[in-house]
């Protein structure tokens, strides 16, 4: 059997997930990688052909073909490059290399009398070819896949930030009950985290960078054929044509501190989702937060009434699992022995499962997010049972009034015992204060205590 179900995948990026991970195939797949092989290989190939030192010519028509080769790279051409580098085809004998089956891939393609053949993949070593088609994807995936599914959470966010900008919420801070919010204002607070952190993936992927020096970074190929050609500004020209930043200094290798500061600057945004996780986790057991009942859905094999935070639990575990994978990528693939070592190619092949596990989590929170409903009897009635929070505004006010011993003064009301607004206002009525200040303490609550939090949710962008 050829294709197995998905029941049957080694992972469940690939099965249980695979309809969730599907959009990242065509940026993290093998087949996905092949292709943009094939993209700079040919980009490369019409560089050296627009060259005036090179006898290489490639007409219209041509030029055309080549292209249309990574334009409509399908699955029939994947299996053909897998076959040309395990089993040999078409009299080209089995390559054992993924980047020299490619190179037999664009051969076996080119048209009747090219005299192309010599100069694909010209004076370069694999890792010319790997570390750009590496950037391409690991760019694009993150551009037209992440930051989306990131923005929708953002956007969820501030949704939900807008339309419950005014409502209540008893805040806590060490667990314990704390001067109040609103609910609105503390989802805010994460939009905007989001926003920041979505900023520094962009700025990441914008400074990817590529190399195209040969075998030890010093063009010594290039030069050994055509000394009287400026090779690095030919590779200069060719990595920011393709819309990389071009890396000068190398060894075989393109130092991959740039690709580490994008799972850095991912594994930042998924911590941020991580804590938004946790805090609806929270707010939904305090019954903050109600949950949309899903029609057939079970929650429990045994307690019927369950309607359990799975979303959130979901992508919890997924984004952890994302920040562990993202952490040893940005830790590996800034080493490499001397001019070059191997260990990072198959590392490099499992940057598509941390990607998939950062699209599942994100899924999973905007799904959670859109089922949640705020319950504002259970966080007015919260408030209302815990007068004590009101204590900072009294002190506060009693000091504006000069009133030395004021923070002692409600400490000794308040601490270590229940309090209610009762005794707030037999505390008043002895204080030695004017009648506006008393008034001013008196017209005091719970629930109007929230400063301008409602105002705070109008700074988003």
């Amino acid at each position: 059997m050829t294709h197995r179900h998905e029941l049957y995948a080694v992972s469940p990026l690939d099965g249980r997930y695979g309809s969730r991970t599907a959009p990242l195939s065509p940026y993290a797949s093998e087949a996905a990688l092949m292709r943009a092989r094939v993209r700079v290989e040919v980009e490369y190939l019409l560089a050296l052909a627009a060259l005036e030192a090179t006898p290489l010519e490639i007409d219209a028509d041509e030029r055309t073909h080549l292209r249309g080769l990574y334009e409509d790279f399908d699955e029939d051409d994947a299996h053909l490059v897998k076959t040309l580098e395990t089993e040999g085809y078409a009299g080209f004998d089995a390559t054992n290399h993924d980047v020299k089956a490619v190179e037999y891939f664009l051969r076996y393609h080119l048209p009747d009398g090219s005299d192309a053949s010599p100069w694909i993949h010209f004076g370069l070593t694999s890792e010319d070819v790997n570390n750009l088609a590496h950037r391409l994807l690991v760019r694009d995936a993150v551009d037209d896949v992440l930051l989306p599914a990131l923005f929708e959470v953002r956007d969820t966010l501030g949704e939900m930030a807008r339309a419950h900008r005014d409502l209540p919420m008893l805040a806590r801070t060490h667990g314990q009950p704390a001067t109040p919010t609103t609910f609105g204002k503390e989802m805010a607070v994460y939009a905007a985290r989001l926003g920041r952190a979505t900023g520094e993936i962009r700025r990441a992927t914008d400074a990817l960078s590529g190399k195209l020096a040969g075998a030890s970074g010093t063009y010594a190929a290039h030069v050994a054929a055509y000394p009287d050609v400026d090779w690095q500004a030919v590779a200069r020209d060719f990595v920011s044509g393709l819309g990389l930043e071009f890396t000068s200094l190398s060894t075989q290798v393109n130092p991959c501190d740039d690709l580490a500061a994008v799972f850095d600057s991912l594994r930042r945004a998924n911590s941020v989702v991580l804590d938004l996780d946790l805090d609806i986790w929270l707010y939904v057991s305090d019954r903050y937060l109600g949950q949309q009942a899903v029609k057939g859905e079970t929650g429990s094999s045994t307690m019927p009434h369950k309607v359990n935070p799975i979303d959130f639990e979901n992508s919890e575990g997924n984004l952890s699992k994302a920040n562990s994978d993202l952490t040893f990528l940005a830790d590996y693939v800034t080493t490499s022995r001397l001019q070059r070592d191997l260990s990072d190619s198959t590392v490099k092949r499992n940057i598509g499962a941390a990607f998939a596990h950062c699209l599942i989590g994100y899924t999973k929170t905007t799904a959670g997010l859109e089922k949640v409903v705020p319950n504002e009897q259970v966080m007015r009635e919260d408030l209302e049972n815990t007068p004590a929070i009101i204590g900072e505004a009294v002190q506060t006010i009693l000091r504006r009034e000069g009133q030395d011993d004021a923070y002692e003064q409600v400490k000794a009301l308040t601490r270590g015992r229940e309090v209610t607004l009762e005794d707030f206002q037999e505390l008043f009525a002895e204080l030695d204060v004017s009648e506006d200040v008393r008034a001013d303490l008196q017209a005091l609550t719970p629930a109007g205590y929230v400063g301008i939090a409602s105002g705070l949710v109008d700074d988003l962008e």
